[in-house]
């Protein structure tokens, strides 16, 4: 990792270094409402860690979701193509690990709690947990980069529904804003793809398509948030970080009925029509939408498109997510910075930095069917 003088700017923050290919110039901005806390909830999703923990985490998925039950079925045979484990945890705690360490040696000095939405470690123990210990005030740092009723709002209420059912004692927690645009990660995406490019010959490399695929959502949730331009941005900006070599954006892993209309085009779909385009030997995909190699990036990349691509005689190169890449370790330091300092608020791109204080109507729920 960076030392702490390593690219300092004269606010103290730490600035990645820059890779071969410029990141477009960024923007700064301030936030007044400076606050006192005294520790980091990092806040996930959650998956089974054995072959028993599987369907009861799946209930907790989709409890209350119109998903058919032969889908949740197919889910659980996901998981236990890897014994039953999904990746998320053992990911989330080396994110954890590395961030402890980083925060020790260049400070905010704050001790890191982890809570999940779906699995243990529960969220409303962690909570419990953070009250006992004395824990008054804490920033959430929630594994989302974009908006989305999914990726945003639902953690901030289920943030508020555990510290509700721990009671007076619950600390006060504040998310940390979402960081689509931020330059860190962006360079982190950017490296990513740099180290796919590495498996080419030098002169395939840049003409290469990259595809970025992301979660697919229901449209009625993709209308209530700025998940689709968010994630435009987001590409664009790493594809001009690397030459504007061709991109498009693709979604995977949607889990709804037939009849509801989801976000598209689905990964397969476009990795099918590049196949038969038939002067395309090789295409990198890159999944920007998702953190860490979780089971929705081994099964729905590595395994089914990865298949696809087998079949048709594509040569597929699978770009890998952010991780505990340096860049992307500073800049989860950089947001708490930004709320625990004058430290300057960092964005690239022409989308503002993501806002601090979510106002009432940000990133809705879709409405139910029938209103």
């Amino acid at each position: 990792m960076p030392s702490a003088g390593h690219g300092a700017s004269s606010h103290g923050v730490v600035i990645p270094p820059q890779a071969d290919y410029p990141l477009p110039a960024f923007s700064v901005g301030r936030f007044s409402m400076v606050q006192p806390y005294d520790a980091l909830l990092v806040v996930s999703f959650g998956g089974p860690e054995g072959p028993d923990d599987v369907m009861p985490f799946l209930e907790n998925v989709l409890r209350g979701k119109n998903v058919p039950r032969q889908r949740m079925l197919e889910v659980a045979e996901h998981y236990q193509h890897f014994g039953g484990v999904s990746p998320i945890n053992a990911q989330n705690r080396e994110l954890i690990a590395a961030l402890q360490t980083l925060l020790d040696e260049q400070g905010p000095h704050l001790p890191i709690y982890w809570g999940n939405r779906n699995w243990h470690p529960l969220l409303v123990d962690t909570i419990r947990q953070m009250a006992r210990d004395g824990i008054r005030r804490s920033l959430a740092f929630v594994t989302s980069a974009f908006s989305s009723y999914s990726g945003c709002r639902q953690y901030r209420e289920d943030i508020q529904r555990a510290c509700q059912q721990v009671g007076p004692s619950a600390p006060a927690i504040d998310k940390l804003r979402v960081f689509f645009n931020h330059p860190g990660f962006i360079q982190a995406v950017v490296d990513s793809i740099k180290d796919a490019r590495r498996q080419l010959p030098a002169p395939q490399s840049q003409g290469t398509p990259i595809v970025f695929t992301a979660h697919s959502l229901p449209l009625a949730m993709a209308e209530t948030s700025n998940y689709e331009s968010q994630l435009r941005q987001a590409c664009g900006l790493v594809a001009e970080a690397l030459g504007n070599p061709p991109w498009q954006l693709a979604y995977q892993s949607r889990s709804g009925p037939p009849s509801q209309p989801w976000l598209e085009p689905d990964i397969c779909d476009v990795l099918e029509k590049l196949a038969h385009e038939g002067d395309i030997e090789t295409v990198i995909v890159q999944p920007i939408g998702f953190l860490s190699d979780h089971m929705e990036v081994l099964f729905d990349l590595d395994t089914e498109a990865k298949a696809l691509c087998d079949q048709r005689g594509l040569k597929m190169i699978r770009a890998k997510t952010v991780g505990t890449h340096p860049a992307f370790m500073q800049m989860i330091r950089q947001l708490i910075l930004e709320r625990t300092s004058d430290a300057p608020r960092q964005s690239v791109g022409d989308l503002p930095a993501g806002h601090d204080i979510c106002p009432t109507d940000c990133c809705l729920p879709p409405p139910r069917p029938g209103r």
